[in-house]
């Protein structure tokens, strides 16, 4: 659970709504139903989740700034003199901020986030606290290729920064992907430093998701509204509630919205049919563990040679060195 990014650079920004109608239409019609989870970050939707950050449940934002913290110094060393830091689905600037205390002089921070909105706020916030420091955010989906800003373009060297548990967000398929085109990005030879959630007990993962205040409940249903708002939508609130839990079999969390009656909805003209008890799957947030990691790296077909990790209680930070190789992938 953790704010992913979309583009309004490639396709342009009309592409974006007719994208969001695509995807929503066919996620209805899908058996099971379900709904990609970058579109849970409209401004509400980015504004619950620095909510739930903040919640006690809520381990692991909590965890990686104590990382960041403690250990802060060591992952600077990653960053070259000079280099550019690219930041993918930065969100709040709060844990890059620790980062850049600790880096080199660089040649630009390039925050990049589904938000526009928010991102462009954070970024004017965060540049009075580095004034030396040239910030140029881009609204981008980092799943597909952007273009960096000249400043990052012509640098000697560049970092990306993935933190949180984002990567697994995606679909195991798509993180491999998502690692190819970082690199496509991010170019021959730079470094990518990826925050990633370990397995741990089911009771911890699903107090995580479930937290007693609702908010991430309200943060799952602020797509129903969303989707009424932007698509002539006619979801009623109240017919669905927010269920989410770790399915063991696969090692991720999953959160869905599940209709409370038998009902129909119209999405942009087109009807949906629900059965009582029938659910969207709106996110999945797989949890990993070193061997998994390795499996991931080599899917993406980096070496596992190429991963150095820093081993800690609840997480793990990874340094991928990027090959030449992947800009044929």
């Amino acid at each position: 659970m953790v704010a992913l990014a979309r583009s309004r650079v490639t396709p342009p920004q009309g592409a974006d709504d007719a994208a969001f109608e695509t995807d929503v239409l066919a996620g209805l019609g899908a058996t099971p139903k379900r709904m990609p989870a970058k579109y849970f970050y409209d401004a509400t939707g980015s504004q619950l989740f620095e909510r739930i950050t903040e919640l006690p449940e809520y381990y692991p934002t909590r965890t990686e700034m104590r990382i960041l913290r403690d250990h802060g110094a060591d992952i600077a060393k990653l960053i070259a003199p000079g280099a550019a830091l690219v930041e993918f689905g930065s969100g709040s600037s709060k844990k890059v901020r620790i980062l850049l205390r600790a880096a080199p002089p660089l040649a630009a921070y390039v925050p990049v986030d589904i938000c526009g909105e928010m991102v462009e706020q954070e970024a004017a916030e965060l540049q009075p606290d580095f004034p030396q420091l040239k910030v140029r955010p881009v609204t981008a989906d980092i799943c597909f290729p952007f273009d960096l800003p000249a400043e990052a373009k012509a640098a000697p060297a560049r970092v990306g920064f993935f933190p949180g548990s984002t990567i697994g967000n995606f679909e195991p398929h798509e993180a491999a992907a998502f690692l190819r085109n970082a690199a496509k990005i991010l170019g021959s030879g730079a470094t990518l430093i990826v925050g990633v959630d370990l397995i741990k007990p089911a009771e911890v993962l699903n107090a995580a998701y479930n937290d007693k205040a609702g908010v991430t409940a309200k943060f799952n249903l602020n797509l129903l509204t969303r989707i009424n708002r932007e698509l002539g939508g006619t979801f009623k609130l109240d017919s669905f509630e927010h269920h989410a839990f770790f399915n063991r079999e696969r090692n991720r969390i999953e959160m869905h919205l599940a209709s409370l009656k038998r009902q129909k909805v119209k999405v942009a003209g087109e009807c949906f049919d629900f059965r009582a008890g029938e659910t969207i799957h709106t996110e999945s947030s797989y949890k990993y563990s070193v061997e998994s990691l390795g499996a991931l790296a080599r899917k993406s077909k980096h070496s596992p040679a190429t991963l150095t990790f820093w081993r800690f209680r609840l997480a793990r930070c990874i340094s991928m060195r990027l090959r030449s190789r992947l800009k044929k992938a």
